[in-house]
C-alpha cells in the first residue's frame, strides 16, 4: 500500500468551507479504483495548514487513475478555490513490519 501525503496551504479564512469541500469529496476518492481511505489533519501550530493523507493500492492508482477521472476534476473544483499553493504531494510506503 501507497500513502499519499499532500501539504495543503489554505487561504486565510476559507479553513471551514476546505473542510467542508473535502468531506463533500470524500465520496469521490473512496469510490476511485485502488483507493483504500482517507483522512484530513489539520496543524496545532499551523491552522491553515492540512495535510490530506490517502491510501493507494498502487502509485499508479493515485497518478494515472486517479488524476485522469472525472473524480479527480471534481476534487479539484471543491478545494482549488481554497489553495494558497499548489499542495505539495509525496507518496510513501511503510518499511516497519510490526
Amino acid at each position: 500500500m501507497i500513502t499519499e501525503i499532500a501539504q495543503i496551504e489554505i487561504l486565510p479564512g476559507h479553513e471551514d468551507r476546505f473542510e467542508q469541500a473535502v468531506s463533500e469529496a470524500v465520496p469521490l476518492f473512496l469510490g476511485a479504483e485502488g483507493c483504500e481511505g482517507i483522512d484530513l489533519h489539520r496543524s496545532t501550530e499551523h491552522p491553515g495548514r492540512y495535510r490530506l493523507m490517502v491510501q493507494w493500492e498502487t502509485v499508479e492508482h493515485h497518478t494515472h487513475t486517479f488524476r485522469r477521472s472525472t473524480g479527480y476534476q471534481r476534487w479539484r473544483e471543491l478545494a482549488g478555490p481554497h489553495f494558497a499553493a499548489p499542495p505539495q504531494v509525496e507518496h510513501l510506503y511503510s518499511v516497519l513490519a510490526p
